[in-house]
């Protein structure tokens, strides 16, 4: 590796302005750049939107040729989409992957061997051939960066076992510094990526994982397609996800959408890959509102306008769902997260836990089920929840962006139903000698005869109907708030039965009062304008921004690119407010460096130009 000369302050803060149009640093970029100048391994836990490329991507461009980045990145869309927006910005860089044709690959290595490039994207399968590591020895590498770097550790939600092999960059490249980047890490997670990059005394960043454009609601599933077509009414411009569980759900919802006049595609793996490709394509450029995916569709998903996030059935865990309610509004504008959760979704997941064969992997699993219907059942701050995941305590006790904060629900006294539930686990309890799900015991409750009640003679029992004035959904809540309360847990390695505890007992003894928040009732999902207001996003001339959209549209459908390549919503949005009529002033607008102003520019401040002729000047005060 060359002896490279340091970088000044100065320097950066000239290459953040010039290339990728930023006045100032996100929290935490500045830190992790000046680490890896240093020469220092790093990991990197950012929340998706925080801007982890940049992290890599401006010590990059900090030296002089020869000196090149390696990005180890797990999708080929990812790789073409962040190369697509470094050439935008007027940066050197390349990918590599199944995707080129032969000359086209060999055209790339030629420029690589005469250091034409900054960056290059690589997936970690080809990245590690013998005759691929042979390369990077005659490279001047500078810096490997590994991308979605929970994908190594076998207890983060995407495992994926060629990450594993990553760690013989080391040996390969002993003075070269790594650094691991990811968006969602549990400490334990953590541990593990600089175990198996084997990272040598690595800087260690972990921003919070608040993401507070975004606003996070859990509705009872009811009628779900009506409530999503009366979610997606409200928002008749937005683009996003829908997450379902199922291959076949995602074709029929698409199918749904379709007939009610809403361009939507499906996406999973099933699909042939040609039909995959199309239909990703489709949603980046525009050209359809909705996903209606399963969780194969999302890691590789750079589009930073997702506007909603909808998980139509229950996640599996909370590391999934807060990944996937992640792509929302990456762009730092204000984003929408649904979440649809019926006692039934649940019912679900356990059967298909049931059938795990390795019991350590089934108890990990009903674990993370736990979590996960501890979340969708919370009657306080979904922030905070997500926050004790993650290991962060969240100081505010109401973010005024979530459902339970924005609208908290009608509390009931509960001590009578307690007592009865309590009773109910604790006199099955006594005479089977073994604890029940809690299904069965709100079938015991409401006197609900079927074989299991019968055989068990369960049906005899004092507490046999006592709770018949009750539907199974009151119950369940119930049951599940108690769960989350201490009253009653899961029995031993996280079998799903439930068992009175100490303080359950103690609580049954001296009748203490229980008060308990009733179940939230469905209600039309709406946008909440003091939400908007407390996210510090700010009113523009909405006529502009639509004809901005559509320039920009034009533009990249020129150049074979999807929209945001050109402009950010962000960028549109602050010229529809400020109204730049000059170069100067285009050139303070967030997002607009120097390549972009100089090819684009002209064109768009004639479009200002045209509107204010037609339309004039908006007041917004401040």
């Amino acid at each position: 590796m060359p002896d490279l000369a340091p970088v000044s302050a100065d320097h950066l803060a000239h290459l953040l302005k010039q290339v990728f149009g930023y006045d100032r640093f996100r929290p935490l970029q500045r830190e992790i750049i000046d680490a890896s100048l240093a020469g220092r391994d790093a990991l990197a836990v950012l929340p998706t939107g925080a801007g982890k490329s940049l992290c890599f991507q401006l010590p990059a461009l900090a030296y002089p040729r020869p000196a090149l980045t390696i990005v180890v990145s797990p999708l080929i869309a990812l790789m073409k989409d962040q190369v697509d927006q470094l050439s935008a910005a007027g940066v050197s860089a390349t990918f590599l992957n199944s995707s080129l044709g032969a000359d086209e690959a060999k055209r790339r290595f030629r420029g690589l061997y005469a250091g034409e490039y900054k960056l290059l994207y690589v997936a970690p399968e080809r990245l590690m051939l013998d005759g691929f590591t042979e390369r990077l020895k005659e490279w001047a590498v500078r810096l490997i960066a590994v991308d979605e770097a929970h994908c190594i550790s076998e207890w983060g939600h995407d495992f994926r076992p060629e990450y594993r092999q990553l760690a013989k960059l080391r040996e390969l490249l002993p003075t070269v510094p790594v650094m691991g980047l990811t968006a969602t890490a549990t400490p334990r997670v953590r541990d593990d990526i600089v175990k198996h990059l084997a990272l040598r005394e690595p800087a260690v960043f972990v921003a919070s994982f608040n993401r507070p454009n975004l606003t996070y609601r859990v509705e009872t599933k009811d009628e779900p397609i009506k409530q999503l077509l009366a979610f997606l009414k409200e928002r008749p411009h937005d683009a996003g996800i829908v997450y379902c569980a199922s291959r076949k759900q995602t074709e029929k919802l698409a199918d749904s959408l379709n007939d009610r006049g809403i361009a939507a595609r499906a996406y999973h793996a099933g699909l042939e890959a040609a039909e995959r490709t199309r239909n990703q394509e489709a949603f980046l450029r525009d050209e359809i509102r909705v996903v209606c995916a399963t969780i194969a569709f999302g890691m590789g998903i750079n589009k930073p306008n997702v506007r909603f996030v909808v998980h139509y059935d229950l996640p599996k865990n909370v590391e999934g769902y807060y990944q996937e309610t992640g792509r929302a509004g990456r762009d730092g504008l204000p984003a929408d997260c649904l979440l649809l959760y019926s006692a039934g979704d649940a019912a679900k997941q356990r059967h298909f836990i049931d059938e795990i064969t390795d019991e350590a992997e089934k108890a990990r699993a009903r674990r993370q089920l736990r979590q996960m219907l501890d979340y969708a059942d919370t009657t306080g701050c979904r922030r905070v929840e997500l926050m004790r995941y993650f290991g962060e305590t969240f100081q505010a006790c109401d973010c005024g962006a979530c459902d339970n904060c924005l609208a908290p629900l009608e509390t009931y006294d509960a001590t009578l139903p307690a007592q009865k539930l309590l009773s109910c686990v604790y006199r099955i309890r006594a005479a089977s000698g073994f604890d029940m799900g809690l299904k069965h015991v709100v079938d015991v409750l409401r006197g609900h005869a079927n074989e299991k009640t019968e055989r068990l003679r369960h049906d005899a029992l004092s507490t046999w109907g006592i709770g018949a004035d009750k539907t199974e959904h009151e119950w369940m809540h119930l049951g599940r708030e108690m769960l989350r309360l201490g009253y009653v847990e899961l029995g031993s390695e996280g079998l799903p039965v439930v068992g009175i505890t100490d303080a359950g007992r103690e609580l049954l003894r001296t009748r203490t009062a229980v008060t308990l928040a009733k179940p939230r009732a469905v209600v039309k999902p709406k946008r909440d304008r003091k939400v908007r207001d407390r996210r510090g996003d700010f009113d523009f001339d909405e006529i502009l921004f639509e004809r901005l959209r559509e320039l920009r549209k034009k533009l990249a459908d020129e150049r074979d690119v999807p929209a945001y390549i050109v402009f950010g919503d962000t960028s549109l949005r602050e010229m529809a407010r400020y109204y730049p009529g000059n170069v100067t002033e285009l050139s303070g607008i967030s997002g607009v460096g120097e390549k972009k102003l100089n090819e684009f520019g002209d064109t768009f401040l004639g479009a200002i130009r045209a509107h204010l002729a037609a339309h004039g000047k908006q007041d917004f005060g401040g």
